[in-house]
């Protein structure tokens, strides 16, 4: 097989409504589809989604360094993101030539709910209506201090307001559903440990990443009854396996542009119980991410295959770029049935949304 053309395409899709999150207020997502086509014609995607708000690197520099790739076709030295664009585009050319199909219509992955993040009354409707959509897994951003999120206003976000959200999440959907919270590392330890002795006795699924560095995870570890989740903390396999080593968490979240790719998730999950999660990927990444989340069964913890999957938020987009896509019914990301991820562009869609 060999790739005779590449095109390498910046684009943003509009969210519904403000993303809200400890790090910062999203109205868009900024993505780079990539496109190669091999000597006959057949087409294989990839995405990066750029991680600048986790203070990784940004849209431009990823657009550089895939414009760079091109020419050369050489992953040495390309980022996280870039290097997930090119594994996953080469695999999905793979799978359409040998006409494997990557889904099927019943191959699906459980996923969670995303809560942005609001007032208490407005999330706990907003988890209604997840819930009402058959979605029983719900996750919710806490650790903003103060936030301003039209069409709410600003409105202050305290530890004490944090706990007053998941309880009023909780009393929304009921004590069989799981709750599970992410601070993307915004508290420091002594908060981290006194909020989550607070929200103990709501029955939390997980924390993900409430602090910065594995070795404050190791000690709130000692210091909860909640199993702890990395998530920035662990993006590489040696970071993985020193977290296991340190007894930090109990999982890890895995993002396919976090890591590099498919290969990488799965080196990771072999060492760590995991789940993917999106870094509000578009239609290709959410694809990838679902049949990673498939292949789980495959690694050394298939034990843990009950946790729900950050993969739908898709949900939150006002629009796409696909004509074919993944699909969200009854709390259950369907794959698409074609070969390869199964992801057909929307040229017309694609154009609109073209940075």
């Amino acid at each position: 097989m060999q790739i005779t053309s590449v095109d390498v395409i910046s684009y943003a899709l509009p969210f519904r409504e403000p993303y809200v999150t400890a790090r910062g207020v999203l109205l868009e997502r900024e993505m780079v589809l990539l496109r190669v086509r091999d000597e006959d014609g057949v087409v294989g995607l990839g995405e990066a989604v750029p991680l600048a708000l986790r203070g990784g690197i940004g849209l431009m520099e990823v657009v550089r360094e895939l414009q760079a790739w091109a020419e050369g076709q050489e992953d040495e030295g390309l980022s996280a993101p870039a290097l997930c664009a090119v594994t996953v585009a080469r695999a999905d050319l793979l799978g359409r030539r040998a006409a494997d199909g990557g889904g099927g219509e019943d191959e699906a992955v459980p996923c969670n709910a995303t809560l942005v993040a609001g007032a208490p009354k407005a999330v706990a409707a907003d988890a209604e209506r997840w819930a009402a959509d058959g979605f029983t897994t719900f996750k919710l951003k806490l650790g903003a201090e103060s936030v301003k999120s039209p069409p709410q206003g600003e409105f202050l976000r305290t530890r004490e307001n944090d706990v007053e959200q998941v309880r009023a999440v909780r009393e929304a959907v009921g004590p069989e559903a799981r709750i599970r919270v992410d601070a993307n590392k915004a508290w420091d330890l002594e908060t981290a440990k006194r909020t989550l002795v607070e929200l103990e006795p709501y029955g939390i699924e997980l924390a993900e990443q409430p602090v910065s560095s594995l070795e404050e995870m190791a000690e709130l570890a000692d210091a909860t009854s909640i199993p702890l989740a990395a998530d920035e903390s662990v993006a590489t396999l040696e970071e993985a396996e020193r977290a296991a080593a340190m007894g930090a968490c109990a999982y890890t979240g895995i993002k396919l542009s976090k890591v590099g790719g498919p290969e990488a998730a799965l080196a990771i999950a072999d060492v760590l119980p995991a789940f993917i999660t999106s870094a509000l990927d578009g239609p290709v990444g959410i694809a990838a991410g679902a049949q990673v989340a498939r292949s789980l069964a495959e690694t050394g913890h298939p034990e843990r295959l009950e946790l729900a999957h950050g993969l739908a938020s898709q949900r939150l987009f006002a629009e796409t770029i696909a004509s074919v896509e993944c699909e969200l019914r009854d709390g259950m990301l369907h794959l698409p049935p074609g070969p390869g991820l199964g992801i057909e562009i929307d040229e017309e869609a694609l154009q609109a949304h073209r940075i």
